[in-house]
């Protein structure tokens, strides 16, 4: 009797399918399986389906993983592939992260067909992004540039850049270098410069509680100083219980045997943010993430959020 394939649900975009491919292989590698015994079946999400506004218009969390997550708990798939920095702080009753790959470079990248840094864009110049994070972080140090919204796969940024839409965009270097295309990094933005999102650059796997083989499956997937960091990062979010609504940065990092943990909060236009950085041993991690988002709260005051909703 064959035994039954392994059910991956991923997005359908070229990123998603990229890192939904990249779990198949490993999984097939680490229990000498061919790849066809993994299948990916793909379902699309309510951010895949709005494509004529803003996705934080529609201010509600897990868009392009809540479709995905219905057909996990249904058992429909066995697990399910995202972008990690897609995932709400808080996962539906039932469902866990079973395993969180090694991380890719969690930087942004500068993308641009005339210029080389962003510094090199002139006053008055389009850039197009769909984070407002990035858009933030881009207005604070040039406030003389106008942003505008540029949703679309990475190909789809890449034509609207050739095609002259907007001078410059930003992407994840991570999302660049899975697809093959680091050729058009024009600036890996330092994260003194442009601190990453939350998780940015890692996926994750995620997994039915109960389901006891399929997390033993996906063990050897597992990179344990990722998935400290990321759980670092995530417990800031959480304590900030951020949105696609507010601008948040927070990357954290081992280095020598210490976790660094760098946090920042901003209003949409650039002209407030708060910043703050951590330092402590591994198993402080979570506490360290907290406490970040703790002080700033504190410094930014109760009317800081409230303002972006």
């Amino acid at each position: 009797m064959q035994a039954a394939k392994i059910r991956i649900g991923t997005r359908g975009s070229p990123l998603a399918l990229a890192q939904a491919r990249e779990v198949r292989r490993r999984i097939a590698e680490a229990h000498r399986l061919a790849e066809d015994d993994c299948e990916l079946h793909i379902i699309k999400t309510t951010g895949d389906k709005i494509l004529d506004r803003p996705l934080l218009e529609e201010g509600v969390k897990g868009l392009f993983t809540k479709e995905i997550e219905e057909a996990l708990l249904a058992g429909g798939i066995d697990l399910a592939v995202h972008s990690t920095k897609d995932m709400p702080t808080v996962l539906p009753a039932g469902l866990a992260i079973g395993a969180t790959p090694k991380r890719e470079d969690p930087r942004d990248a500068f993308i641009s067909v005339r210029y080389g840094s962003l510094n090199d864009v002139p006053a008055g110049a389009i850039v197009g992004t769909s984070s407002l994070r990035r858009q933030a972080q881009v207005l604070r140090q040039r406030p003389d540039l106008q942003v505008v919204p540029f949703r679309g796969n990475v190909e789809t940024r890449l034509r609207k850049l050739e095609e002259g839409v907007a001078e410059a965009t930003f992407l994840a270097c991570a999302g660049l270098n899975r697809l093959h295309l680091s050729q058009h990094i024009k600036e890996a933005m330092s994260p003194e410069v442009m601190l990453p999102a939350v998780a940015q650059g890692a996926i994750c796997i995620e997994v039915r509680c109960d389901d006891e083989k399929t997390a033993r499956l996906i063990t050897p997937l597992n990179d344990a100083d990722t998935a400290l960091c990321i759980a670092t990062e995530r417990a800031f979010l959480a304590k900030l219980d951020g949105s696609c609504r507010t601008p948040i940065a927070g990357l954290a990092e081992l280095i020598g045997g210490s976790l660094r943990f760098r946090g920042e909060i901003l209003t949409p236009d650039g002209v407030q943010s708060h910043a703050t950085e951590r330092s402590g041993p591994p198993e402080a991690a979570l506490r360290l993430g907290q406490e970040a988002a703790a002080e700033l709260l504190d410094r930014a005051g109760p009317d800081f959020f409230r303002a972006l909703t």
